[in-house]
This record gives structure tokens, sequence and C-alpha cells, in this order.
């Protein structure tokens, strides 16, 4: 016992009047360590309750990502006490340069604050598809900065919180699984209105991805200038890879009005040429 001691009082280095002995240095480990081990244990409790599927995986994430950064602080005031570091001193005596960092990094402090509003509040998890200034991405994680994205050509896109919280954002995956999208397409003025209602029915109901056939639904919009102007309405649970369903929709749709003689028009226009060449008079016969 007594040579323990003597190894936890050894003197490693001195600066000034402070003193690192081995005692503290074991105890930054065990306290590092222990919030390590508390991490590690949350997070395969929280990932055994979402294979139960008592909590979702975006749920259980963000829940995650909470406890970490409060147990990382608390780990971080826990060492510098330690140490000798008296952290109300600390933040006391730096007031004044906390606030002047503050208003120098206001931006990225609200990127933070809006991240931890989006990890408190779970309006938006990860695999959540959204759409955000007209891109539409899936989340594949949030941090407490920024918030990692996967857009629909596959391109990573880093999306800072702030943007998150105080755009106007779609979020597809909110209240349902399916959404439903619409396909616009004109033809030629004197085809047969039922028959064109009837062929983009039957064209969404030969895709797979089309979800509920009672529910697809084609309309009749608009006279338009040059063409009759139809909308096909149709739920997928495709949601994030819906271009590459209304692609195969329209080619099924080109392919059925071709064999229906179907003609889709494109714009036209009738110039009109006017002679302002003045008449002769008798005088110049």
């Amino acid at each position: 016992m007594e040579t323990i001691n003597k190894i936890l009082e050894f003197e490693l280095f001195t600066i000034g009047d402070y003193t690192v002995k081995f005692s503290k240095l074991v105890t930054v480990i065990l306290i590092l360590a222990s919030a390590r081990v508390i991490l590690w244990i949350i997070k395969k409790g929280l990932s055994r309750k979402s294979a139960l599927n008592k909590l979702d995986h975006g749920s259980a994430y963000a829940l995650y990502q909470m406890m970490k950064y409060i147990i990382w602080i608390l780990a971080i005031a826990f060492l510098l006490e330690n140490i000798g570091v008296k952290v109300t001193i600390l933040l006391a005596g730096s007031a004044a340069l906390l606030v002047g960092i503050g208003l120098g990094l206001q931006q990225t402090f609200n990127d933070i604050l809006s991240g931890i509003i989006l990890l408190s509040e779970r309006t938006i998890k990860v695999d959540d598809i959204l759409e955000v200034d007209g891109d539409v991405v899936m989340i594949q994680s949030i941090g407490l900065r920024t918030s990692k994205a996967l857009n629909r050509d596959d391109i990573s896109i880093i999306l800072p919180n702030s943007l998150i919280t105080n755009s106007k954002v779609i979020n597809w995956s909110h209240q349902t699984d399916k959404s439903r999208f619409r396909i616009d397409v004109g033809v030629a003025y004197g085809s047969d209105v039922d028959l064109v209602i009837k062929i983009l029915e039957e064209s969404a109901f030969e895709h797979p991805d089309v979800y509920a056939r009672e529910l697809v639904e084609a309309r009749l919009m608009n006279f338009g200038n040059s063409s009759l102007d139809f909308q096909l309405l149709f739920f997928s649970k495709s949601i994030f890879r819906i271009g590459k369903a209304k692609s195969d929709i329209r080619r099924i749709i080109n392919r059925k009005f071709n064999e229906h003689h179907i003609t889709i028009p494109f714009p036209q226009m009738d110039v009109y040429l006017k002679s302002n060449a003045p008449a002769k008079g008798l005088d110049q016969e």
C-alpha cells in the first residue's frame, strides 16, 4: 500500500508553483475512460431499443448525440477541476472574452443553437427526406453545428443547422412513408380527352413503384395556347428516387400515345406580314 501511495505521489514535472503528480494523470485517464464507457453503454442500449422497434433510428441517434455532448462537457469540467483549474472562476474571468468571441462567431453560435434544437425537438431525424432550397436531400447525420445530407445525385452536402431551422423546409418523411407526385403533359387539340385520361392512368398502373391503384388520378387541367393540358397524380413510396419512376412513367405514356396516334404538340406562332407600300396615284400612271 505504501508503494502504491509513493507511485501516486510521484511528481512527473513542475511548472512554476504547479506540480503534476502521477495521481492526477491517473485521474485524468479514468475520467476520459469513464466517459467513453458510459457512452458505449448508452449507445448499446439505444441500439437494442431501436432493434426492438421501441425507438426509431433517427430518435435514437438524436438522443445519443445530446447525451454525448452533455457527458463530454461534464467530463472536461471534472478534468479541469482535477488539475486545479476552477471552472467557475475561469468562466467569470473570461466573461468579457466570451462576449467578444460571441460577437465574432455569431453565425457559428446560431448554427450550434439550431443543432441543439434539431436534436432536442426531433422534428427532423436521420434518414428523413427534406426539400431545402429546392434541393431534395436525405439526412445522414446531425451534428452540433452542421448536418450531413445526400442529394439525388449521390453528392454529399454539408448543411448549416441554421439553414434547416430558419428556412421553409418540406419533410417528405414527417407523416407518412408515401407521398403524392404529379406529371404534366399536353396533347393536341382534337384528341379524345377520355382516352387520354385512360392512357395516363394505365401508364401509372404499370409502374411497380406506384402505390395504391385507386389513388391514381388523371385530370384535364387547362386549355392551353397550343395544347390540352393534363396532370397525372399518383402516390409512391420511392420518395428519394422518384425522378427515375417519373422518367419510366413518361416513357410508358409516350409509347401509348404513339400507339393511339395522340400527339404532343409544340408551341406554334403564326406571323402575318403586312405591306405598308403606298398606293400609286392616278397621276403616276
